[in-house]
């Protein structure tokens, strides 16, 4: 049995991950974190194997940080903080535990920029748009960075800027457009709920403690 805790667990991400947890064969939640719930990531550390970061770009960071420090596997889904000092953080502490941060936890999102960055490679000249709803606090969000990152590799070149639009009624979105001679190709993905991200989060929290480096980003390495 794996014990869980999420960090964040009163925001709607967190507390959809909670109700994901406790329907998922061989995990056990352990602990709810949040400021609203009056628990402080501090206090339900000793109670977990893994601990799921949904809180916000502010706090995200030394929460991880503190996973790793107290030797808990961290698997991270808020964006919009430097997770240059998150790696650094997750190869300079050694105390067995591993990071994972995924920009999306949808598998549709994760083939939408797999297949983006293999179509780059032939029309490398295209667009990304990305849609959340009104709370989404960074922008460009943290699947178009990602996106943007692997059709780059692919040799690839997203025209800036990123178009990021927040608007009621919308969840997570986003369109890759690509331009070629003659022709154009669009790929979407649409998350209409949070649903949509616990098998993810799941998979991550039962993989976690076995990747082989102290840092991994991208769900893509899981599936």
């Amino acid at each position: 049995m794996i014990r869980v805790g999420v960090a964040g667990a009163a925001g709607r991400m967190g507390a959809t991950v909670c109700t994901a947890v406790e329907e998922a064969e061989g995990l056990e939640l352990t602990g709810r974190a949040d400021p609203s719930l009056g628990t402080d990531l501090a206090a339900i550390l000793p109670d977990c194997d893994v601990v799921v970061e949904f809180s916000t770009p502010d706090t995200s960071l030394s929460n991880s940080i503190a996973c790793l420090e107290a030797g808990v596997h961290v698997v991270v889904g808020a964006t919009g903080f430097d997770l240059d000092a998150l790696k650094q953080a997750a190869e300079r502490v050694d105390k067995g535990a591993r990071c994972f941060v995924a920009p999306n936890f949808a598998i549709g999102a994760v083939l939408l920029m797999t297949l983006s960055q293999q179509v780059a490679r032939y029309m490398p000249e295209c667009e990304i748009i990305e849609l959340h709803h009104p709370a989404k606090l960074d922008a460009p969000s943290g699947t178009a960075r990602r996106t943007e990152e692997l059709i780059a590799e692919a040799g690839g070149n997203v025209h800036q800027p990123i178009h990021s639009l927040r608007l009621p009624g919308l969840v997570a979105h986003q369109e890759v457009v690509f331009g070629g001679e003659g022709q154009t190709l669009s790929i979407r993905h649409d998350s209409i709920d949070r649903s949509s991200f616990m098998p993810g989060v799941v998979l991550a929290v039962r993989e976690v403690g076995s990747l082989p480096d102290p840092f991994t980003v991208g769900l893509e390495n899981l599936i």
